[in-house]
């Protein structure tokens, strides 16, 4: 009786200790998502002073988003001042920058 429950014991432990793993993978793996108030945040600290309020200032909706992106992560060089930063340097990740360009598209609608 006593090698039943001890091997009861090893089995949910290693089933336990399984499913822990397995929980610490898919957390470690879940890419982290900008969000609308991240990217509303980030606008109005970083942006609006030069493209406006509504992004009606710098701001071109119709380009592709591709293109949009590759301006908030790498920066832009103007023909005058002030240039568009690099927010790659920044920490900015390419899921971030998307869904800051999306967020970007909707304050023109």
């Amino acid at each position: 009786m006593m090698k039943v429950t001890i091997t009861r014991l090893k089995k949910m432990a290693f089933v336990l200790a399984g499913a822990m793993v397995a929980a610490m993978l898919l957390v470690v793996a879940a890419p982290a998502r900008a969000t609308d108030d991240d990217s509303a945040a980030l606008y109005k600290s970083k942006c609006a002073m030069c493209h406006g309020q509504t992004a009606e200032k710098k701001f071109d909706a119709t380009k592709a988003d591709d293109v949009l992106i590759a301006s908030v992560l790498k920066g832009k060089k103007l023909e005058k001042p002030p240039n568009m930063p690099a927010f790659e340097e920044k920490g900015i990740t390419a899921d971030q920058a998307k869904a800051f360009v999306a967020y970007m598209k909707s304050l023109k609608q």
